[in-house]
C-alpha cells in the first residue's frame, strides 16, 4: 500500500508522515513531481508506480524494464534541457551543442565528454548492458540514470536531483 500527499511549500513545515494501519512508519519517502508530492511506500516498486502510472499492473519483467527505461529517458530529456539552459552552454563548441541539444531517439555516443555542461545518459544503452561504449572523461560531467531495477533507478534519479528518496533504517 502507498500513500501520496501534496507537499507543502518551503515556507511551511513538512506534512506529518503517515503511518501504516498497524501504526508503523513506511520504509520509504519520496519527494517528486518537482517537489509537489510526497509518496510513502514499503517497496521500491511501489515508488516507481508513483512515477509510472500502471507500473504495478505490468505482468512481466520485460514490461517493467521497458517502463523503467522510458521513465529514465523522459527524465534524461528534461534534466538535459535544464542543464543546458544556463550560461555553461556558452562554453560548448558546435559539436558539443549538437550532442546536448539533439534528439534522444538515438542515445548520444561521444567518445569523450569534457564540455562544461554535464551529459545525461541512460546506462541501458552503454556497456556493459548495452552496445555503445561509455564516454570517457571526468565523472562529474556525466550523469547516469540506471533503470536496471527499481531501486537502482530511484537511486540514480535521486543522485541526479530529479527526486529525493529517503529510506528508513530498520530497527
Amino acid at each position: 500500500m502507498t500513500v501520496i500527499l501534496r507537499n507543502t511549500s518551503a515556507m511551511e513545515s513538512p506534512p506529518v508522515a503517515p503511518r501504516r494501519g498497524d501504526g508503523r512508519p513506511y520504509r520509504y519517502e519520496m519527494i517528486y513531481a518537482g517537489g509537489d508530492h510526497r509518496g510513502y511506500a514499503d517497496e521500491p516498486a511501489e515508488l516507481v508506480g508513483m512515477l509510472v502510472p500502471g507500473y504495478d499492473a505490468l505482468a512481466t519483467d520485460d514490461e517493467r524494464m521497458t517502463a523503467r527505461v522510458r521513465l529514465a529517458m523522459d527524465a534524461q530529456v528534461r534534466l538535459q534541457a535544464q542543464l543546458a539552459a544556463g550560461p555553461l552552454l556558452d562554453g560548448c563548441g558546435e559539436v558539443e551543442r549538437a550532442v546536448l541539444l539533439g534528439g534522444r531517439h538515438e542515445p548520444p555516443a561521444p567518445a569523450r565528454w569534457e564540455a562544461p555542461v554535464p551529459l545525461v545518459l541512460v546506462s541501458t544503452f552503454y556497456e556493459p548492458a548495452g552496445a555503445l561504449p561509455r564516454p570517457s572523461g571526468p565523472a562529474d560531467l556525466q550523469v547516469w540514470l540506471d533503470p536496471a531495477d527499481e531501486w537502482t533507478l530511484l537511486a540514480s534519479l535521486h543522485s541526479a536531483g530529479v527526486i529525493a528518496v529517503n529510506r528508513r533504517r530498520e530497527t
